[in-house]
């Protein structure tokens, strides 16, 4: 990794709640004074608008800084509505840490995109969380964090769901 003040740390969020505890522990055991911590977004395509959102298919959003986090038309632009709790575990952390927030979306499989972050942010490590899906419906759908474990050019870690399904 990096020098330790200028850490680049992402943490895969869709506001589920495997996702939020990966943010959270992330917060707990990862993060540290300087670090920027990037929260990594993946829309579906069908969330995908015409106009200015067409500009950034390949490359994403702009980093979006923390503050504009709860500026309704930056929201709204992006189609999002994010947890509070996302929102309020950032902002704790920024100011207790003493860390940049930011956010980045991009939109489309969330397996390849999550790839893309890595290189072109670039991040030193990611953080995602498991849905614990069962065997089964992970043949089917297959497993995004296995996929990113499998590929990524960086250390991935995978933050377990409490709820293991079979």
């Amino acid at each position: 990794m990096a020098g330790s003040a200028d850490r680049r740390l992402g943490v895969a969020v869709d506001f589920s709640p495997c996702s939020i505890k990966a943010l959270k522990w992330t917060v707990d055991n990862v993060v540290r004074e300087g670090d920027h911590l990037i929260l990594v977004i993946i829309r579906p395509q069908e969330y995908y608008e015409r106009g200015e959102m067409q500009l950034w298919e390949t490359t994403g959003s702009p980093l979006i800084p923390l503050s504009d986090f709860s500026d309704t038309a930056v929201l709204k632009r992006y189609g999002l509505k994010p947890e509070p709790e996302v929102i309020d575990i950032a902002t704790t952390a920024s100011k207790e840490k003493n860390i940049e927030v930011l956010l980045k979306i991009y939109w489309g499989d969330a397996r390849e995109k999550l790839l893309e972050a890595i290189e072109h942010i670039p991040l030193d490590s990611i953080i995602m969380g498991n849905r614990g899906l069962g065997t089964l419906r992970r043949a089917i759908m297959g497993s995004v964090s296995n996929h990113v474990v499998n590929n990524a050019s960086c250390p991935v870690t995978v933050v377990k769901s409490s709820e293991q399904r079979h």
